[in-house]
């Protein structure tokens, strides 16, 4: 990881604004390899989630009633 300052939290980081300005700050710190390294992570969370998301739909029953509970189509 390359050395920038030392960065000091900040209350603003909890708005939309802040929240950016911190990725920003990070973002600089971290080396190509280390982008790369966590981008190929992040895509590998989001496959798994996608598998983990089929597997649990391929085995529950189907139901004439939706996820929450309410009936599915017509009325």
């Amino acid at each position: 990881m390359k050395t920038v300052g030392l960065i000091e939290p900040d209350w603003k980081w909890g708005t939309a604004q802040g929240s950016r300005e911190l990725d920003r700050l990070l973002d600089r710190q971290l080396t190509f390899r280390e982008k790369l390294e966590w981008l190929e992570e992040a895509e590998t969370l989001s496959l798994r989630f996608r598998a983990n998301r089929e597997s649990r739909s391929n085995d529950e029953p189907r139901s004439p009633l939706g996820r929450h509970g309410s009936k599915v189509g017509n009325p």
